[in-house]
């Protein structure tokens, strides 16, 4: 069915000429009806042209279409495949993280591209004028609906749909691979028969032989991992011999690498005649890459992609894999998931992932199906082959799985207290009949009735969504008045606000409500963090230890804190790798998993921050931005007041403070000529001092302050604090001899405090005037005044 026949305005939007046989199927039912759709097809089957169809009707309307993508990754690649409706005059937008936020052109878009979390967040603030714009949304896509059943990340996405339809209504277009009970998506979603769409095995562009094969389970994890390449080498060797591709998926990033180097060799051991080094051309074109590595990699035909490559040399090695110019690409799990990438020959190698934050983990069913389905080349295969290599204890399990396909379930329950008190903080629920309409929205409330065998809340979800809202009542989270209306607490906002796991929200309470009766200390926030329920599956491996101890020196976690925390071995190891970073110096045996840690430790700091704010004060939360400043640059305490300067990272700042320069008040007073003598060229020196001046600048009045006071005696007096630069949010402390008398907390232009001057007992007041900043990595301004009793 010829696109230009169907859509002519948006002929040029789709990357082909023709519609096949399944996206014919649907197009009624997209372009004549305005029902909810779901359709389940094989992988590769066109499900992405679907999708577009969608999005064409509602833009064409004057409608804003949002399309989920299942991977941050993948939200990139559709902004720019999308270019197409850019051409048209239409705007794309990626919603990618509040910090990247352009509200206007968010509001703006005809098409908006998130990830389920991050549509998740939106839609937590749609009541604020930076998100207000989720609201607006006419039609929502769904790609890869079956992620509902993928941990964690399943039952984001099921309630952020529950909640579009509550705010907006929109229409929903779901796309599946191929799943057992399409029906329950489409009970769920309201889709009637004529909407919903479960395509078969044979609308696959191209027959998939799947099947799984064994290897011999050794006691070194190391030497299995090579055990596990050669059987893959073995299955792709006859292909490669007809000039057929091989696409191998493993573990890790760095599996990615070490199994292409390995590749290269055993290839040549076995005289399989594959590469392109006489190819002048392509040399030419290879040395464009970034990753030295791969450049010679691609040259002997074998590649490898992970998430951590940049995006030029990825794009390069997808082209040059569609080419034909590489016959074996390793990957991990990235390129399954809506990349349109198919080899002949697909082998999962590893069937068990090291994950950071979990530890060892069976690769997600959906995952493994998903890889398994990008075997076959259309056009060019007449079969696509495709194995899972593991162990022989599991081989059984795979084979059902290949055989029977995978039901999708809802993950609700598995973190229901945690949605739940999001619903509250936003108003949404207001009692517990609102609980039970909510849970009628979701996906759990269809699989729950339609397969109570499987499902513990079956018949009783009034009684589970009672014990849920007692249990958030019980924990600090919610309040209930005695007509049973419930609201959120200052708990339970934060916690909704920041993604928490409700422990954790309930922990760093705690440390809240403790500061307020002794200081904290960065080994306190420290703590509170890597024993954070977060990381509570983190383990450290043998090799690991020693290096944590190494960082650790003696061991800190025995050493007394505010609120106790007693961490394990794996959480000893988020704390070594959080100190390790604050000062730059990883020790090469955590790098593996550093980054990921420090990812979630940022979030947790931030999150902990807030709470300090919120239930201490602002001198406290200071300190956990600047740990959280250090953590991400690497930096010395002294000098990552300046990080809070736009333009200046570790490097900058490391130089700057150096020369003398630790403060952006510095900063300031040096002027472009003090900038440019601390080693920074003219125009980076303008735009530093430029950022420099919207931060506060602190001036401390004493007034008419004594210098001393007979004994028994009294005087009031006033201290004026003016900030002569950019606003901000700060908290104002007056102590005398290290007892606080005064504080509050302000917007700061200039505000003036009274200050008794009393004649006491000692023989000398030390009256210190603190200014500290909540939300800013500065070091607080501190300045003192010494009165003797006379």
């Amino acid at each position: 069915m010829p696109v230009a026949d169907v859509l002519p305005e948006f002929a040029s939007a789709f990357p082909f000429e023709s519609f096949n046989a399944m996206q014919a199927e649907t197009l009624p039912a997209l372009l004549e009806r305005e029902a909810n759709v779901v359709v389940s097809a094989p992988t590769a089957s066109g499900k992405t042209a679907i999708a577009e169809v969608a999005i064409a009707k509602t833009i064409d309307r004057g409608g804003t279409a949002l399309f989920l993508a299942p991977l941050r990754a993948l939200t990139n690649e559709k902004e720019s495949e999308w270019d197409r409706f850019e051409e048209l005059g239409y705007s794309v937008y990626v919603v990618t993280g509040e910090r990247d936020l352009n509200p206007r052109r968010a509001e703006r878009a005809d098409v908006l591209v998130m990830t389920p979390e991050k549509a998740d967040s939106a839609t937590r603030k749609h009541d604020s004028s930076r998100y207000s714009f989720v609201t607006d949304v006419d039609c929502v896509v769904i790609d890869e609906v079956h992620l509902l059943d993928a941990d964690r990340r399943g039952s984001v996405l099921e309630v952020t749909i529950s909640r579009l339809r509550r705010l907006c209504d929109p229409r929903i277009v779901a796309l599946s691979a191929t799943m057992t009970n399409i029906d329950d998506v489409a009970e769920w979603l309201e889709a009637p028969p004529e909407t919903t769409f479960a395509f078969g095995e044979d609308y696959r562009p191209v027959p998939l032989n799947a099947d799984v094969k064994t290897y011999s389970h050794g006691e070194n994890a190391f030497a299995d991992k090579y055990r596990r390449l050669y059987r893959a080498l073995d299955l792709v060797e006859p292909h490669l011999r007809e000039d057929g591709q091989s696409l191998v998926f493993v573990a890790s990033r760095q599996d990615t690498v070490q199994a292409a180097k390995k590749t290269r060799d055993e290839l040549t051991e076995r005289d399989i005649p594959i590469g392109a080094r006489g190819d002048y051309d392509f040399h030419n074109d290879a040395s464009e890459l970034n990753n030295n590595t791969l450049r010679q990699s691609v040259l002997d035909g074998v590649g490898f992609h992970h998430a951590g490559l940049s995006r030029e040399d990825k794009n390069l090695v997808e082209q040059w894999f569609r080419e034909g110019k590489l016959a074996v690409l390793f990957s991990t799990s990235t390129l399954a998931w809506g990349v349109n990438l198919p080899a002949r020959c697909v082998v999962i190698r590893d069937t068990k992932l090291h994950d950071p934050l979990e530890g060892e983990v069976d690769m997600s069913p959906l995952d493994v199906l998903q890889m398994l389905g990008r075997a076959g080349r259309p056009g060019y295969d007449e079969h696509g082959y495709a194995w899972v290599i593991t162990d022989r204890s599991e081989a059984d399990k795979y084979r059902r799985l290949l055989r029977d396909g995978k039901e999708i379930e809802s993950r609700l329950a598995e973190s229901l207290d945690s949605h739940l008190n999001a619903e509250i903080a936003m108003g949404t629920i207001r009692d517990l009949d609102d609980v039970l309409d909510w849970l009628e929205t979701t996906f759990y409330y269809v699989r729950a009735n339609n397969a109570p065998d499987r499902y513990d809340a079956a018949g009783s979800l009034r009684e589970q969504a009672s014990s849920t809202m007692r249990g958030l009542v019980d924990r600090g989270f919610v309040e209930m008045d005695d007509d049973l209306r419930v609201s959120a607490t200052a708990l339970g906002r934060l916690a909704s606000r920041f993604y928490l796991r409700l422990d954790t929200a309930r922990h760093f309470g705690d440390l809240a409500d403790a500061a307020g009766e002794a200081e904290l200390t960065e080994r306190d926030i420290l703590s509170a963090v890597a024993g954070a329920g977060e990381f509570d599956s983190v383990s450290a491996r043998t090799d690991e230890r020693d290096a944590v101890h190494a960082v650790l020196g003696d061991d800190r976690t025995d050493q007394e804190t505010v609120v106790d925390v007693d961490l394990d071995s794996g959480q000893r190891k988020v704390l070594a790798i959080l100190e390790a970073s604050m000062r730059g110096t990883t020790p090469s045996e955590l790098q593996s998993d550093a980054w990921v840690i420090r990812q979630n430790a940022n979030r947790l700091l931030a999150a902990l921050q807030a709470f300090l704010a919120e239930f201490d004060g602002a001198r406290a939360a200071n300190l956990a931005r600047r740990i959280e400043a250090r953590v991400e640059h690497g930096i010395s305490d002294d000098a990552v007041g300046l990080t809070a300067i736009d333009g200046v990272g570790s490097g900058r700042a490391s130089k700057l403070a150096t020369e003398g320069l630790a403060t952006p008040a510095d900063v300031v007073e040096a002027g472009v000529e003090g900038l440019v003598a601390a080693g920074l060229s003219e125009g980076v020196a303008e735009r530093v001092l430029d950022s420099a001046r919207d931060l506060p600048v602190i001036d401390i009045d004493w007034g008419a302050f004594p210098d001393s006071i007979p004994h028994g005696e009294n005087e009031m007096c006033e201290v004026t604090i003016r900030n002569t630069a950019g606003g901000a949010r700060a908290g104002v402390r007056v102590t005398v001899n290290g007892v606080e008398m005064t504080s509050t907390e302000t917007y700061l232009g200039e505000a003036t405090l009274p200050v008794g001057v009393f004649g006491g007992d000692a023989d000398e007041l030390e009256f210190a005037v603190e200014v500290a900043f909540p939300e800013r990595p500065i070091q607080p301004v501190v300045e003192t005044r010494t009165v003797a009793v006379a």
